[in-house]
């Protein structure tokens, strides 16, 4: 799981904040995977080990961006369990999709909403808002394909 934080760290290198954001569809799939493949904490440990990652690159925004972190692997934990997407012999996909997709816009939604309209960390633009919004939710729904199309293909067989 240490390894999928690492692909969770990545974009961050890549894009600056917030457009990062835009890429949630690597975190969305690899928490995904870390909430099957663990267990009832699988997202939030690797969320966990991604935040401490992205707090190395990012400095200024600790103790945010490993509460942002967190969050979203709380979130998914959550909603696949409360949603139970997956059962002892197999993986309900629309589950993983809905439970992928909630996760992802509720976590972007807040999110900004702290950075931008509570502690003014970023300038207000509405185009922003909108491809966080539209972005990240489509983002989230693809990451939670993306699971169910590894998981048919046999992932689970090879981690």
């Amino acid at each position: 799981m240490t390894l999928f934080s690492v692909l969770i760290f990545i974009p961050k290198l890549l894009l600056p904040t917030p457009l990062d954001k835009l890429l949630f569809i690597i975190q969305a799939l690899v928490l995904g995977l870390g909430a099957l493949l663990l267990g009832k904490l699988g997202a939030t440990y690797t969320s966990f080990i991604g935040g401490l990652l992205t707090t190395i690159l990012r400095p200024t925004f600790f103790p945010l961006s490993l509460l942002f972190a967190v969050l979203y692997g709380v979130l998914i934990d959550v909603f696949f369990n409360v949603l139970r997407v997956k059962t002892s012999s197999t993986l309900r996909n629309s589950r993983v999709i809905i439970s992928t997709t909630l996760s992802t816009m509720l976590t972007g939604l807040i999110t900004y909403y702290i950075t931008a309209h509570s502690l003014g960390l970023l300038p207000r633009n509405i185009l922003i808002e909108a491809a966080i919004l539209v972005v990240g939710t489509l983002s989230g729904a693809i990451g939670g394909w993306l699971i169910t199309y590894l998981w048919r293909k046999g992932i689970h067989n090879y981690v």
